[in-house]
């Protein structure tokens, strides 16, 4: 399995519009530290999968007959925007799987075009593509929001964003699992109160002394974490990974 990152940002991204912290500064002068919406592509064997549609330019990434399909987490406009576009092509039908949401992202599922988001998932829901299996991972959100774990030949990466903690029956589940990489979302500094929606910094590394992971990996990362770790460089271990926009794991 190989995943690669798209995109590592919160929904302000990096750089943040007029911003001139040391993370955007940084970002504006070397383009390989921009992050953009938060999304992935895994892949093994012939499938090839998008995790997340907030980049708006999904067209030309992917030309038709380039992805099985689409894993959605959740339908915040920073996760599902780039759907607005593509929904429009033709002669093509792309499958979306993702939460049970009434509400979705605008009117996505009135006018779904060439998307196909009939078959949602639930909790703890196994399915298998190609040679890969999936299990969706309930998250703690502000809309209904999964996590994935994906499995081939012993391996697993867990692809965990947006959730601020976990809850315990997902943390009871992932226990079970030996994670070659656990990604997490990681959009806030370390807080003396406990943030909303996403996990600060300490809560992205509780999660991982909670699992048993070999590397865990923070996402969704915002200008102000990426400014602490510029100003705090000795606080992640070798285990502890970065993810940066068009980076890779591979296992």
């Amino acid at each position: 399995m190989k995943l690669r990152f798209l995109g590592t940002g919160d929904s302000a991204q990096v750089p943040v519009y007029n911003c001139d912290c040391l993370a955007c500064t940084r970002a504006q002068q070397d383009p390989s530290w921009y992050r953009r919406p938060c999304s992935a592509v895994i892949e093994c064997g012939d499938q090839r999968w998008l995790i997340d549609s907030g980049r708006m330019d999904l067209t030309e990434l992917f030309p038709p007959g380039s992805l099985n399909g689409i894993l959605q987490t959740h339908y915040h406009a920073d996760h599902a925007q780039g759907l607005l576009h593509l929904r429009w092509g033709v002669n093509c039908r792309i499958p979306v799987y993702g939460p049970e949401d009434e509400k979705g992202f605008a009117d996505l599922f009135k006018h779904s075009g060439i998307l196909d988001f009939s078959a949602t998932w639930s909790a703890f829901e196994q399915r298998q593509l190609g040679a890969m299996q999936v299990t969706a991972i309930p998250l703690q959100h502000s809309k209904p929001c999964l996590g994935y774990v994906f499995s081939h030949e012993g391996k697993h990466i867990a692809y965990l964003t947006d959730t601020v903690g976990l809850p315990p029956e997902s943390l009871a589940y992932l226990q079970t699992v030996a994670l070659d990489y656990c990604i997490v979302d990681c959009s806030h500094p370390p807080q003396d109160t406990p943030p909303r929606n996403h996990n600060d910094l300490n809560m992205a590394l509780a999660i991982g002394q909670q699992l048993t992971v070999k590397h865990l990996v923070l996402t969704h990362i915002s200008h102000k974490v990426d400014t602490w770790l510029m100003e705090n460089p000795e606080t992640l271990s070798d285990s502890i990974l970065l993810a940066k926009d068009n980076g890779m794991i591979a296992v």
